[in-house]
């Protein structure tokens, strides 16, 4: 009976639609001011946001794992009639971000959480410092998280309403979702369970399932999006050869992840004691201990009131963890986002216990005061670390190459800044443009190049300065500590 109740006070009420709004607007505002002016470049803060600020202008092929729904709804922003198209991929992933924490807000509401406390662990995911990093730089993550929200509402609207619909809903958005990021999938078995622990028959009934599978296909369309813009020969290709999904092969080496599956469980148990270090280390720098005690609160809470909410959220926490901690990657930080996102579901109904006892002893507002606190102590921290709005280093790079490459040249750096000048503002296209970073033979490459004309190198490094001057060829700052020319010494 107590679990029916609680479920019955989950009802959505007539101020949360706006609230919702609220939060999420906030969000936006903060996103807007903080947001990446223009082209970005690679570096650990955005490996791929000048990849995918190409791919979405010019409708490329992403890098691994395809992203299709986002390339083509990031290409959507590049028709807005501000800014250049570089700052319009980047404000398409504050708008999936405002989005995600406003759903997010009514998620916590529909499981039952207060609306103060809903609010407060709403902001708290919404303005923790990877997430928002996440909000002001071209990337698929923002949309990975608004899909994943979605897909979980659909399952508690489902719960609250046993209608067949929210359930070909939710097999819908758990379909969609993974066209535009693979871990989604590990939601995918956190509502089965969450299905079954609520109402194990409707796993047992075929029309339902069939119904089910086929909006589930029905949510992969957006795939053939590679395929179909693969045989159109689009100007970017991101996974290269391997990777080309015009053929099946390579269609399937794309979504699968390519050559990344071998990063995937990385990590023996020896290890492990410092990959969990990383992670506290990460979430203690995204949630303050004030947030993280009142989180543990909310998960004693939910696990008394509801175990089918506390499996579905925690089976997404675990999976996504997990993998998280044996996936080796330089940017693993990005992937411990989900994990926030429950602790922000969790923190909600602490918050919510918090100021309703406190509303026993009349220190409500003293208890909403303290949360807000909570909430606010980690805002300078998170704004400091996300604020792009001053970032024209990628400018600089375009302008430089731009002015200072003789016609004809050949350029070897690493990123797509560059594809950037000439695919989308279609400048300097007589350069030709040479990635030897995973071939790592840059001395080679510029040998094959100088026979052709001028060769520059784009931040050569130590280690390739040094191969360089080896090799018998001296590097000439065009601009010092940026472009360099290689000549024969």
């Amino acid at each position: 009976m107590k679990q029916d109740r609680h479920h019955g006070s989950s009802r959505a009420s007539p101020p949360d639609a706006p609230l919702a709004a609220l939060c999420g607007l906030l969000a936006f505002l903060l996103y807007l001011a903080t947001l990446a002016p223009t082209v970005l470049y690679y570096s650990p803060r955005n490996f791929d946001s000048a990849h995918l600020q190409v791919v979405a202008s010019v409708l490329g092929i992403p890098s691994y794992t395809g992203y299709p729904t986002y390339a083509m709804l990031a290409h959507l922003f590049t028709y807005l009639p501000f800014g250049d198209p570089a700052y319009r991929v980047n404000l398409a992933s504050a708008v999936f971000a405002a989005f995600a924490v406003a759903a997010l807000y009514l998620l916590c509401r529909r499981l039952g959480a207060g609306c103060l406390a809903s609010a407060a662990g709403t902001l708290a995911f919404g303005l923790s410092r990877t997430f928002w990093g996440q909000a002001v730089i071209a990337e698929v993550y923002t949309l990975h998280m608004l899909s994943i929200v979605l897909f979980l509402f659909a399952l508690l609207l489902w719960r609250e309403r046993r209608r067949d619909r929210h359930l070909l809903l939710a097999a819908f958005l758990g379909a969609l979702a993974l066209t535009n990021h693979l871990t989604s999938l590990f939601s995918l078995p956190a509502g089965l369970l969450f299905i079954a622990a609520t109402e194990r028959r409707s796993l047992a009934r075929p029309r339902l399932l069939l119904a089910g599978s086929g909006t589930f296909l029905l949510g992969l369309l957006p795939y053939l999006y590679l395929p179909v813009r693969a045989s159109m020969d689009p100007p970017l290709v991101g996974a290269g050869p391997a990777g080309d999904p015009s053929t099946l092969s390579g269609f399937l080496d794309l979504v699968s992840g390519g050559e990344h599956k071998g990063r995937i469980l990385a990590f023996g148990p020896e290890e492990l004691p410092e990959r969990l270090g990383l992670y506290l280390s990460e979430l203690t720098a995204n949630l303050n201990p004030a947030l993280l005690a009142l989180a543990l609160v909310g998960l004693a809470t939910l696990g008394r009131w509801d175990r089918a909410a506390l499996a579905l959220f925690g089976t997404v926490f675990a999976l996504n963890l997990g993998y998280a901690l044996e996936y080796d990657i330089e940017d693993v930080a990005i992937y411990f986002i989900p994990t926030y996102f429950v602790l922000a579901i969790f923190l909600a109904f602490g918050a919510s216990v918090v100021i309703e006892r406190a509303r026993k002893a009349r220190l409500r507002s003293v208890a909403a005061l303290l949360v807000a606190g909570a909430v606010a102590a980690g805002l300078p921290g998170a704004h400091a670390a996300s604020d792009r709005s001053d970032d024209y280093h990628g400018r600089e790079i375009v302008e430089t190459v731009a002015q200072s490459a003789l016609p004809g040249s050949t350029v070897l750096y690493h990123g797509r800044s560059l594809h950037y000048m000439q695919l989308v503002e279609g400048r300097r296209e007589d350069l030709r443009l040479v990635d030897p970073f995973y071939t790592a033979d840059w001395v080679e490459r510029a040998e094959r190049a100088l026979r052709r004309g001028p060769v520059y190198v784009l931040y050569p490094g130590a280690t390739n300065a040094r191969l360089f001057r080896e090799a018998g060829y001296e590097l000439i700052p065009a601009r010092e500590g940026m472009l360099y020319r290689v000549v024969e010494r």
